[in-house]
């Protein structure tokens, strides 16, 4: 059974990324269309369809995909979604829980250009881009991500690892990222998410891709961070990160 999980893997991995790429530039265009002739709501309708192809299409590797917690997500409320990191493919599966609450997200300002439906999802979606060596400007565009979120209640995304887990275990969290949030948006509940199984789908890099790897996205129990010191709110995000990963 391994042997052939490995044959397959080699065999397969050519053929999804092919897949991905092509998702990604084929409906490039019809985003941009749906956004000129319907607006913002034909763009996301159109993304809907994008996300769902990227996530299930991980299929393609023979991976056994499961959402659980879902009907934890909160309503009438902005939302902090604070998850792990461990490859491209988490903002997908974070858009695809989070799809009926207009999820944006904290992210390199490179991702802001020359990628097909990537870059144009971002930039129009009123995601933050930042630019890691400039403290200032990362600040000033996660806090006005913050005042967004709150003004409209929809979803701030962010990965506090500030880099992917090659391995899958969690790094410390930063709470810089996380604080200007919860500054910004002052009736914002944070909402841990989990990503378990994208660092053993990749843990040969680009190639070749594992076959048959389950991959498990979990929605935890939210927290309410008002009057929570920040340390504190970050310790118990990580204690209940590692546990949901059996790394506690």
């Amino acid at each position: 059974m391994f042997i052939m999980k490995k044959i397959l893997g080699f065999l397969i991995t050519p053929i999804f990324h092919f897949y991905f790429v092509m998702v990604l530039v084929l409906l490039h265009p019809v985003q941009v269309l749906a956004h000129k002739l319907f607006g913002e709501a034909g763009r996301q309708r159109l993304i809907t369809l994008l996300i769902y192809l990227l996530v299930f299409g991980l299929r393609i590797m023979g991976c056994r995909i499961k959402f659980n917690g879902l009907e934890k997500i909160p309503e009438g409320r902005p939302l902090i979604v604070v998850s792990n990191h461990q490859s491209l493919y988490d903002i997908p599966a974070l858009s695809y829980a989070f799809k009926n609450r207009l999820p944006k997200f904290i992210s390199k300002i490179e991702l802001g250009k020359n990628l097909p439906s990537i870059s144009y999802n971002l930039i129009h979606g009123q995601s933050a881009l930042i630019d890691r060596s400039n403290g200032a400007q990362s600040v000033k565009e996660i806090f006005k991500l913050g005042r967004l979120i709150e003004s409209t209640t929809t979803v701030a995304c962010i990965f506090p690892e500030g880099t992917r887990s090659k391995t899958g275990k969690l790094r410390p969290y930063m709470s810089a990222g996380i604080n200007t949030l919860l500054r910004s948006s002052p009736s914002a509940l944070v909402v841990p998410f989990v990503i378990d199984g994208h660092s053993e789908l990749i843990n040969n890099g680009k190639f070749p891709f594992r076959f048959g790897v389950p991959l498990t996205y979990t929605v935890l129990d939210y927290i309410d961070p008002k009057g929570i010191p920040v340390d504190d709110l970050i310790t118990k995000l990580e204690e209940v990160t590692k546990r949901q990963l059996n790394q506690s």
